[in-house]
């Protein structure tokens, strides 16, 4: 079976509902006008593939039934809330997600929906795995600057060099890294909490490692400082850490090219 991912892009405006699509899905269909309210909707499908098309299913087919589907349903639910001044959070979010799900079910052919991720700005992320949505994965993402060196010291100096190349630099070199946690949380509970899951993080991790050298100022961070070994300490670090949610899986990303994902034991 094959994973297929497609992300499409909407816009709404919250106070009324103008005529006009647009024509640059890049950007946005709808496209909204002004002041308005973007979204970028994941849609995972799950699938054998079409030996006539080498298709899971054709991604302009999944633009079209989102948009068909699903946007009417974000554009009525997000005109009710802001037209009442009503709260929109991430349980009401879920539940419009699961109403997507059902929507969108039985619509692709012999692929189905197992995965549907919102993204709710550039740093943060709402999925849900299945159309109940009784728990949901939300995810954000924090940034640190560090600097290290890889080097082992069982190996002499040929060696660490033949290894590790010029990260074995003596001096060092840095990184702007970014840190990426993602948790498991139950809809039903409270609803106001990403800010003292922010401030955890910050406290457990971030603070530990922003502006430090892995190697000499991090005092618990021991052996090679790898990202492998990187995404391992900083789930160590906030396994447990959280009363309002479950760790599920911790990413560090050393680069825009080059990334670790770590779920030790009790993730989910």
């Amino acid at each position: 079976m094959y994973r297929l991912a497609r992300q499409v892009r909407f816009s709404i405006t919250p106070f009324f509902d103008p005529a006009s699509e647009g024509a640059n899905s890049y950007a946005s269909r709808p496209c909204g006008e002004g002041l308005c309210l973007f979204f970028g909707l994941w849609v995972e499908l799950v699938g054998p593939l079409n030996p006539d098309t080498g298709f899971v299913i054709n991604v302009v087919e999944i633009d079209r039934i989102v948009r068909q589907s699903v946007v009417p349903l974000f554009r009525e639910a997000i005109g009710e809330r802001f037209g009442g001044g009503v709260f929109m959070g991430l349980s009401e979010l879920c539940e419009l997600l699961g109403r997507s799900w059902k929507a969108l079910a039985g619509r692709f052919g012999p692929a189905e929906v197992s995965k549907l991720s919102l993204d709710l700005n550039p740093y943060r992320k709402l999925t849900i795995l299945s159309e109940d949505c009784r728990m949901y994965l939300f995810s954000e993402k924090f940034e640190f600057a560090a600097t290290h060196k890889l080097w082992n010291e069982r190996f002499d100096e040929k060696a660490n060099f033949e290894m590790f190349g010029k990260c074995a630099n003596p001096a060092g070199h840095g990184h702007n890294y970014i840190l990426e946690v993602t948790v498991e949380k139950d809809r039903a509970s409270d609803p106001l909490w990403i800010a003292e899951f922010g401030r955890a993080v910050d406290e457990k991790f971030v603070s530990l490692v922003d502006h430090k050298n892995l190697n000499t100022d991090v005092a618990d961070f021991t052996g090679i400082s790898s990202v492998e070994n990187l995404a391992s300490f900083a789930w160590q670090r906030l396994s447990g850490q959280f009363s309002n949610c479950r760790l599920h899986t911790v990413t560090v990303w050393e680069t825009d090219k080059t990334y670790c994902s770590y779920q030790g034991p009790g993730g989910v």
